[in-house]
């Protein structure tokens, strides 16, 4: 971690807060920091054309697999354009309640037929999965994945078919939007992508980079990029409480 560096400006690659009792806000107050708001990706539905270039018939899949509201939206979105109507007999499994949840936006709520794990791991839709052998699993996905929980559902011998429903871009900058930071906070992997389509020069030297998740970690390492704050973490669960604490030892130690 750099020593010489004041934090002053930081970018939060997230939509700014609604509510004013954000802790993003509280620390702008505690430690005259200026943090801007702006989401390096913006997701894109696919076209019907697009989707059926993979040659996947919906109604072909009695089972359905989310682990993201973006996923919710885009595949239903998408079923209206191709005027698709889902059974009442469908299955949904999501990797969390509050996708499950959701789900009521667009069908009528049923236990029976909506299935998800307390933690929000997608291991946990395994035993109800089994439970269920004659279901055909399909997978929402966006095109930017990997293959890890494929593979996982796998060795447990469930074959579930992934679908690429919507696409993640990088969101540009307008010109006078463009600023160097101090500190860069990440929340994915596209984010990094982004970040380094945005700034295709970019070198972090003495800036600090912030990330939220594994998976965005791993994806700062292999693009050559140090990761300065790391969440979750057995010290920090939260990404504001981690940088929290760094820009109170940061401003302690430099003037």
């Amino acid at each position: 971690m750099q020593k010489t560096l004041k934090v002053k400006n930081i970018l939060v690659s997230q939509p700014k807060p609604e509510s004013e009792k954000s802790p993003y806000f509280d620390m702008q107050k505690k430690y005259g920091v200026n943090i801007d708001f702006h989401q390096l990706i913006r997701i894109e539905e696919l076209t019907p054309r697009e989707f059926r270039a993979q040659h996947i018939n919906i109604l072909d899949y009695s089972a359905i697999i989310f682990n993201s509201r973006h996923g919710v939206d885009h595949f239903f979105n998408l079923c209206k354009e191709m005027r698709i109507v889902m059974p009442d007999t469908q299955h949904y499994y999501c990797i969390s309640e509050s996708i499950a949840n959701y789900l009521q936006k667009y069908i009528q709520y049923r236990k029976r037929k909506v299935f998800f794990g307390p933690h929000n791991k997608m291991e946990e839709l395994i035993p109800m999965m089994k439970r269920r052998p004659t279901d055909k699993f399909l997978m929402v996905m966006s095109d930017i994945h990997n293959d890890d929980i494929i593979e996982m559902f796998a060795k447990h011998k469930i074959t579930v078919t992934p679908a690429v429903f919507y696409r993640t871009v990088a969101n540009k900058f307008k010109r006078e939007e463009k600023k160097d930071y101090d500190m860069y906070v990440l929340f994915t992997p596209s984010g990094v992508s982004a970040l380094l389509d945005n700034y295709p020069h970019f070198k972090q030297e003495e800036r600090i980079i912030a990330c939220f998740g594994a998976g965005t970690a791993q994806a700062l390492r292999d693009a050559g990029l140090r990761v300065d704050i790391e969440t979750p973490s057995p010290e920090f669960q939260s990404i504001t409480s981690a940088i929290d604490a760094f820009l109170k030892e940061n401003h302690k130690r430099v003037r």
